[in-house]
């Protein structure tokens, strides 16, 4: 069997020893939760006892916190964001907590994304959620202050209209940060190699608002960790590759040739953003030769069989695409 946070092969049930030291600070915490889902609680447990944190499409998010070595769920003091299986008219809803806990595993696993550490857990009526320990609570029980970059862009609906969250590009989230952040050399990186990750993964829901700058201890603003990764084609095959645009205004030639991105749209990407060419090509570089490796991952995730394959024919197609250099 394999563990429930890094999947790695385990002799029990549950988490191994460093997703436990990861997740609950060593304690040991059970995989399964003494109480069902949302959708098959009898009692006011959801309703009197948390607050849902927001919505985001179809997902509704509670909050949680370690008591003892129990999670609760809890309306104050949450340490921990909880993600059940989605309602909604999306495909393969009940694989929504296992596509997002393998997403992220990958990202940080294989590709040097750093992610808050996650986990699958079960209702005691044997239905999975997601669950995420949140980046932006300190020990102390305080917060990080933390900006989106929509609210970095003064972007609203009153402002931009309903799709103010699709309204800006890439390489606009990339002025921003270049305008906002003073080591925006290092942060610009992690933004490219974020933005390329999600298309290979068929991330097409990364909009403005899921990526967001903190404040650190020692006065820094820096990109927080990654969050809200997911294989979106699996639950809406017609999905626009992409969120955003990678360009302002423009497409590319190689776009335009073949109606899709290519190296070439991410190699000027990256240069648009103001990161030296062999950064560039050596972060592209990077995300080659590790298929055995995604394969392995996704093999180990609490995916179903017939979705797993989905999932892998999917980055695949991605993956060959970047393979395209286009000649004028």
């Amino acid at each position: 069997m394999n563990c429930s946070g890094c999947l790695k092969q385990v002799d029990y049930a549950g988490y191994c020893r460093k997703c436990l030291k990861d997740l609950f600070e060593g304690k040991k915490v059970e995989h399964v939760l003494p109480f069902n889902s949302p959708y098959k609680e009898d009692s006011d447990l959801y309703q009197e006892r948390t607050k849902k944190l927001s919505i985001s499409g179809v997902q509704v998010k509670y909050s949680m916190r370690l008591d003892d070595n129990k999670l609760v769920l809890t309306d104050k003091g949450g340490q921990y964001i909880l993600k059940p299986i989605p309602v909604g008219q999306f495909r393969n809803l009940d694989q929504a907590p296992a596509n997002e806990h393998l997403t992220m595993q990958l990202a940080g696993q294989l590709f040097k994304i750093t992610v808050p550490p996650s986990a699958i857990i079960h209702f005691s009526d044997n239905s999975p959620a997601y669950l995420v320990k949140r980046f932006d609570v300190k020990s102390d029980g305080s917060k990080y202050p933390q900006e989106d970059f929509a609210q970095i862009a003064q972007a609203t609906e009153e402002t931009h209209g309903k799709n103010y969250k699709y309204d800006l590009s890439y390489e606009e989230i990339g002025l921003l940060i270049k305008r906002h952040i003073a080591t925006s050399a290092i942060e610009l990186e992690k933004f490219f190699r974020l933005v390329l990750f999600n298309y290979i993964f068929s991330n097409g829901d990364a909009h403005v608002k899921n990526f967001s700058a903190m404040l650190t201890d020692e006065g820094d603003h820096v990109l927080t960790p990654a969050y809200d990764l997911l294989c979106t084609r699996i639950h809406s095959p017609r999905e626009a590759d992409m969120a955003l645009t990678l360009f302002k205004d423009r497409f590319s030639e190689s776009f335009d040739a073949h109606g899709f991105y290519t190296y070439d749209d991410f190699l000027e990407f990256g240069k648009v953003l103001g990161i030296k060419e062999t950064r560039v090509v050596k972060i592209i570089e990077e995300f080659n030769g590790k298929e055995a490796s995604i394969d392995k991952l996704v093999d180990a995730s609490f995916l179903g069989d017939d979705i797993k394959v989905i999932y892998k024919n999917t980055y695949k197609d991605k993956m060959t695409r970047m393979s395209i250099r286009y000649n004028k």
